[in-house]
């Protein structure tokens, strides 16, 4: 780091206060920030590592000056009143930072508080003086805090961190606050950042949190950015239907007791016209709907245009299919016709084929633009209108002009534009006879020289450096420049190879070369291509890996929206299905179009795209773990969503992880006994039973609801060596139902047996049980619960108490009351217990004396 260059204007911030008064601070701020001294020290010397006058340093302060007190701490260097030993900072932030005691280094307090700005009256300080960073609870100085500001340093101070050669933070809160002060991501798209705002250039404050709404769903708002529910069906589910009714194959993948279908599309290359025909017929009624931005039409229009050209490089054909002539009478003017014709296609003539059809998609593509450039010409300058109609190869409308304008032997010359290599080179030779006779091209129209450069194939000498697209000039390099049996491959990589060298204008996205749109986009050169080029590529090198299959298939190659793969997605799979490539390194792509689906709600489309997903077997549990996320993340929507639900049951998808979502949903929200239930559907033993305990069991007792009580306990105790603590939690309300049935039979039975003792026993066991239950669940149980145990062990001691016990020895009794004042139960019960324990027992010692 240049030393003068840094210190400098250091120096000149820490000039003395214009009245000679020096400002006192009430604490420091990284002290009260709790910051570690150890590491200012780490990053002073970061900054500064050549710093040999620096005075030393223990634990991130001079070593003579470390035991200075509070008061004494000021805002300015204590060297600007030239007395006193000298205290320098290499950094900016000494006076707050470096300037406090060991004794205050560390802090108990561990939250840091809102930085606020606090301005000092300019009578006080000098004009180099700024803003000073201090806690909300500093008392010492008004305070006027900012809303939106933020806190901050003159962009024209000179910072250690300032410069091009680093990061040009004017103020970093994150220096201050840590882990506390950071970027995330919030529900629904929100962005929560520090930094600069997204697309806007410029170093910003990065002690203002921006807010910013990332919008996934701008594909399905009109003009006046209202969403359109017709949009998003014509958008997202009628091209998924589309693709639902593809064949596919199957492949199930095992993820421990589970099974999941994994897709894959299949398509043969012979049906890939009707395929695209049907994407083209949905982009067509999207393109009918009103209220659409003219950014908007100009997508849609390039869509069908990129699901044509689909069509014309990878569609086959089948042998017998004929041909029917129209137009020019060369082999570009053959179009496929299954109903007419008369020519049967020879095998050997299919490249040629596909030429033509790459010929009319290229004439379809720049129609329009041919046509607004010549409108806005005057009919006077018809030569101009010649030009223009050769650049997107309208010969007839070019020789129809040419005639009618009289110019009858420039109408034979367009007639034949394009045709044999002969031809071309006559025209050639003439104007290579007309240079060498001396011939004053001055007499002859621009316009008319470059129509016949262009007929001899010199294109760069016809267009003289004016402003084409780059589909036309590619058309004129095949139109005009190569034979007319060039295949297409070479045709592409002719172009590529010319780009390369800067010849030839770049393959811009439609929406830079095209527009319009509402906000500014920056490109730079070999960035990134239009997704037609990209498809060129990929044909011309369909022998070879094609590598530039992330930059072709991310949402900049065709849209100007970021968040926008609804079509890209469909592009991707059709043209893997038919084999033109092959890749598991999409993910992104994948992703990105669920995440655009989850932002509109299509969760079930979303899990769909999922099953999509290649297997990896470095990773083979990504589509579990996405799926369980999407079914627990956006539970509230596909659950209340009738359709939906039955179409991810449908897909395949595990009922226990629809069941586990829901319980999660349903305990979230409070239905105690919904998630219970679904807790039991989905196998979570564990948790049905902390949720039956805690929350459920003791509102069914009370109500009476005995029979749903006993439905839940017996599906819990197939499963009790899966729950701890069963015989202390649930199975205590088997017991109960048990006992309490057991000793009503045995009363009613005229027996003359003493069944007494075994009630007893019974009775003392489950209230140990219960003692047992209070204390291992603690202060889980609501009141409520332990209502409903003092409930038992009440009906329990009424049945004890209400048993005859005939013949039974009065320990026996005594045993009984003791059982009775070890349950449960309230402190008046227990009394009355024990009040008749002793009555009984006064009995028995009466009976005893006579």
């Amino acid at each position: 780091m240049d030393e003068p260059a840094v210190r400098q204007p250091i120096a000149e911030a820490r000039d003395p206060p214009s009245n000679g008064h020096e400002l006192e601070l009430s604490h420091s701020l990284p002290a009260h920030l709790g910051l570690d001294p150890a590491k200012m020290q780490e990053m002073r010397m970061a900054l500064f590592p050549n710093d040999e006058e620096e005075e030393d340093m223990v634990d991130g302060f001079p070593s003579d000056h470390r035991h200075l007190s509070r008061e004494r701490m000021n805002v300015d260097s204590p060297n600007t009143s030239g007395k006193g030993p000298r205290m320098r900072s290499p950094s900016p932030l000494h006076g707050s930072s470096q300037k406090f005691g060991r004794r205050y280094g560390v802090l108990a307090r561990k939250e840091p508080h809102a930085l606020l700005e606090y301005n000092v009256n300019s009578t006080e300080l000098g004009a180099s003086s700024h803003g000073i960073l201090m806690s909300g609870k500093n008392k010492g100085f008004p305070v006027r805090m900012t809303k939106v500001e933020g806190f901050k340093l003159p962009a024209e101070q000179a910072t250690p961190v300032a410069g091009k050669v680093y990061s040009n933070c004017i103020v970093d809160a994150a220096l201050f606050m840590g882990r506390s002060f950071r970027v995330g991501w919030g529900p629904n798209g929100i962005l929560l950042h520090s930094g600069s705002p997204v697309n806007t250039p410029g170093t910003g404050l990065s002690s203002v949190i921006h807010i910013e709404k990332v919008a996934g769903d701008k594909v399905v708002r009109d003009e006046q950015n209202k969403v359109k529910e017709e949009l998003a069906e014509l958008c997202f589910s009628d091209p998924m239907d589309l693709h639902k009714r593809l064949d596919r194959e199957i492949l199930e993948t095992e993820s421990d007791s589970f099974k999941l279908k994994l897709q894959k599309v299949v398509a043969s290359r012979l049906v890939l016209p009707d395929i695209c025909r049907s994407y083209i017929d949905i982009i067509e009624r999207q393109l009918e709907i009103s209220d659409l931005s003219m950014s908007s039409r100009v997508l849609l229009m390039h869509q069908v245009t990129v699901w044509e050209l689909i069509r014309v490089l990878f569609s086959e054909r089948e042998a017998g299919n004929q041909l029917e002539f129209c137009g020019d009478e060369d082999q570009e003017g053959m179009i496929l016709d299954k109903k007419e014709g008369s020519v049967n296609i020879d095998p050997e003539a299919l490249p040629l084929v596909r030429r033509a059809d790459f010929s009319n998609w290229l004439q379809d593509s720049v129609c329009h633009r041919v046509q607004g450039e010549v409108g806005s010409l005057s009919d006077a300058r018809y030569l101009e209108h010649i030009v223009l109609h050769l650049t997107g190869r309208q010969l007839d409308t070019a020789t129809e002009i040419a005639a009618s304008k009289g110019d009858v032997r420039l109408a034979v010359l367009l007639s034949q534009a394009g045709g044999s290599m002969l031809n071309r080179s006559d025209v050639a030779q003439q104007l290579d006879l007309w240079k060498i006779n001396g011939l004053d091209f001055d007499y002859i129209e621009e316009d008319r020289l470059k129509i016949y450069e262009l007929l001899t194939g010199n294109i760069q000498g016809a267009l003289l450096d004016s402003p084409i697209d780059w589909k036309r000039y590619l058309g004129l390099i095949m139109w005009y420049q190569l034979s007319p049996d060039t295949s297409l491959d070479i045709i592409i990589r002719c172009y590529h190879q010319l780009l390369g060298e800067g010849k030839v204008p770049n393959p811009v996205p439609v929406y830079i070369d095209e527009g319009p749109l509402e906000e500014a986009l920056q490109w730079s050169p070999g960035d990134r291509f239009d997704i037609s080029f990209y498809l060129m590529l990929l044909h011309a090198n369909q022998d070879e890996k094609f590598g530039l299959l992330k930059t072709m298939f991310s949402a900049f190659s065709s849209s100007y929206d970021p968040m926008d793969y609804h079509m890209i997605w469909h592009q991707r799979s059709i043209l893997e299905a038919i084999g033109a490539f092959s890749t598991n390194d999409l993910h992104v792509l994948d992703l990105s179009f669920v995440h655009q689906l989850l932002c509109l709600g299509k969760c079930h489309w979303a899990i769909y795209v999922i099953l999509h997903m290649p297997h990896l077997d470095d990773a083979p549990y990504i589509h579990e773990k996405l799926i369980r996320e999407i079914l627990s993340q956006y539970c509230e929507i596909w659950s209340k969503d009738g359709a939906q639900r039955q179409y991810i049951a449908e897909l395949g998808i595990p009922a226990e992880w629809i069941h586990e979502a829901l319980a999660l949903y349903q305990e979230y929200y409070g239905d105690r006994q919904g998630a219970l239930g679904n807790y039991i559907q989905c196998g979570n033993w564990k948790k049905a039973h902390t949720i039956f305990m805690t929350s459920v069991a003791h509102s069914l007792f009370l109500s009476s609801k005995h029979q749903e009580i006993f439905d839940i306990t017996s599906a819990l105790e197939n499963h009790k060596s899966e729950i701890a603590d069963w015989d202390v939690g649930a199975a205590i309300y088997i017991d109960y139902f048990n006992i309490k049935n057991c000793m009503q039979e045995e009363s009613t039975m005229d027996d003359d047996s003493d069944p007494l003792e075994s009630k007893n026993e019974l009775c003392k066991s489950f209230f140990d049980r219960l003692n047992d239950s209070l204390g291992i669940w603690g202060s889980k149980l609501p009141i409520e619960a332990r209502a409903c145990f003092s409930k038992m062990a009440e009906e329990l001691c009424e049945l004890l108490m209400s048993c005859p016990g005939k013949g039974s020895a009065p320990d026996l009794f005594m045993s009984c009351f003791q059982t009775m004042l070890n349950a449960p139960v309230p402190s008046d019960d227990r009394a009355s217990y024990l009040q008749e324990a002793v009555s009984v027992f006064t009995d028995i010692l009466c009976g005893d004396s006579f």
